[in-house]
């Protein structure tokens, strides 16, 4: 689940012009273009690729598809965020969590093995990150909303949820009107790290405060990232006009 994903990742605008855009996937890219280099996580996609391509042929043989590995992944996360960290189990809950973000990386190497991916596939994988991400924020939503006793984190947890929606819905609006919108201090890599290793932290050794720190952290990040989005479209949309 890196540069941001949109929505309309991996496909082609009308008429066969290739859009510009990037599969938001924390590992390597499950089924689209090559991404721009700019994630924190593009240091180590290729080591880890070939790693996990044995992983990927073995699935392969099995019958399992990267669409299977995407939903299970998916579901994973899900599971481990709504059932652990409304509870407080934050350390047990990320490490639940953690083994099957890393599933982004696996349907991607089950993709390759099978000679590369589809449209669909890269629709689904885009649309499913923005479900995780939301069970991620939602859990930890939940707890500050009832056991947490702290409303205002509640909130920050709400505005991480929804203003990591908004970057990806920037991006895949601006793509499919034909602009480029890939800037921002924050994309989904470096927020999804944050947060888990934040959280599992913040359980492993009792220090609520990291927790708290990083959510008001990629609050103000991610809500620069939507300024920097939204500028960008702008200055592109206002360059098209003539005499401007």
């Amino acid at each position: 689940m890196d540069p941001d994903k949109s929505l309309s990742a991996c496909a082609r605008r009308p008429g066969g012009t290739p859009a510009h855009v990037e599969c938001e996937t924390f590992g390597p890219q499950q089924y689209g273009p090559q991404q721009n280099g700019r994630s924190l996580l593009n240091v180590v996609r290729a080591p880890i690729a070939r790693a996990l391509a044995p992983v990927g042929s073995a699935l392969d043989r099995l019958g399992v598809s990267p669409d299977t590995v995407t939903v299970v992944g998916t579901l994973g996360v899900s599971v481990g965020a709504l059932a652990f960290y409304p509870r407080g189990s934050f350390f047990w809950g990320t490490i639940f969590i953690t083994c099957f973000v890393f599933s982004d990386m696996v349907d991607g190497a089950v993709a390759r093995a099978r000679g590369g991916g589809s449209r669909w596939g890269a629709f689904l994988d885009s649309t499913l990150d923005r479900v995780g991400d939301a069970a991620v924020f939602g859990g930890l939503l939940l707890w500050y909303a009832g056991r947490g006793d702290d409303l205002l984190l509640a909130a920050v947890a709400l505005w991480c949820l929804v203003a990591g929606a908004l970057t990806s819905y920037i991006k895949a609006r601006a793509e499919g009107l034909g602009l480029r919108c890939d800037v921002g201090i924050a994309e989904r890599s470096e927020r999804l790290i944050t947060i888990l290793l934040a959280t599992g932290l913040s359980g492993l050794f009792d220090l609520p405060v990291l927790r708290a720190g990083a959510l008001w952290v990629l609050a103000a990040a991610t809500a620069v990232t939507v300024a920097q989005r939204l500028a960008a479209v702008r200055r592109q949309s206002l360059a098209e006009v003539p005499g401007r």
